[in-house]
């Protein structure tokens, strides 16, 4: 098929689904536009791997967000993040741009190199995602991945058990569906390992990254510590971090080292 006919064909599909989640609000207008025009390019340059891998990150993230709405302890938990609810055009292209830059990578230089990378990439994201989803219905306190002393639930840095576990389940999900999806003459052991391995270490490198480079803020209202450059309608005070250093540049960070790290398991053990 000419690929002027898959950007039609993935133009379609896409605005669907992306009309469908903003209608569902896991999407906000400017989410809906980033993902239909994702979608497309995905499907365009590479195909069902591609989309498919994509599309599985999507509906499964969106399906525990929704699923927050039962639980309080994970609302208040996230009442200090800087993001929740419906995702925006930067968290769209903070979790799918570099996989898109990959597929690009693939089309014009083939080989399975990128489609280690990109399954680590997409790994990494869905393992930070399903374990902030999950982990925040902890009944412990998550640990300071620096320190290792409890903190607060919400905070940046911090594991659980039951998040970590969850991580592991969300890199393995997205390495089922990529040796699902994967052309022949992908080897899917290799594919397997490098993408939960670096998808777990992904999740990890992203609560590393939260504890040390995020920017952070303290509430000059009520004093708490939160991802939020204005909390309770007011500006809040950095506290530690960078400023560039927001929710959706660790995003990329650590799934940009999830694909470096999937790309040379993936080439090591083929």
């Amino acid at each position: 098929m000419e690929w002027w006919m898959r950007a039609g064909a993935g133009l379609a599909g896409s605005v669907l689904i992306a009309g469908a989640a903003y209608r569902a609000r896991s999407l906000s207008g400017t989410g809906a536009v980033s993902a239909a025009v994702m979608g497309t390019g995905y499907v365009a340059l590479g195909g069902s791997l591609w989309f498919g891998t994509l599309l599985a990150f999507f509906l499964s993230s969106t399906l525990w967000s929704k699923w927050k709405k039962r639980h309080a302890r994970k609302e208040a938990a996230e009442a200090n993040y800087a993001k929740t609810g419906r995702r925006d055009a930067m968290q769209v292209w903070a979790n799918g741009g570099l996989g898109l830059l990959l597929c690009a990578g693939h089309a014009a230089w083939p080989g399975n190199g990128w489609i280690y990378a990109f399954s680590g990439v997409m790994a990494a994201v869905n393992a930070d995602t399903w374990a902030t989803e999950i982990g925040a219905l902890s009944r412990r306190l998550p640990r300071s991945l620096l320190t290792g002393r409890r903190v607060s639930a919400g905070t940046s840095g911090g594991v659980t058990a039951l998040g970590s576990a969850a991580a592991l389940a969300g890199a393995a999900f997205i390495g089922a569906a990529a040796a699902a999806l994967a052309p022949a003459g992908i080897p899917l052991g290799p594919l397997l390992a490098a993408t939960v391995i670096a998808g777990t270490a992904g999740a990890f490198a992203d609560s590393l990254l939260g504890a040390t480079a995020q920017a952070m803020y303290r509430c000059p209202a009520c004093g708490s510590e939160t991802e939020r450059a204005r909390h309770c309608g007011v500006a809040a005070a950095r506290i530690r971090g960078f400023a560039v250093m927001t929710n959706d540049a660790v995003n990329f960070a650590s799934s940009a080292v999830a694909g470096l790290l999937a790309w040379g398991i993936g080439c090591a053990l083929a």
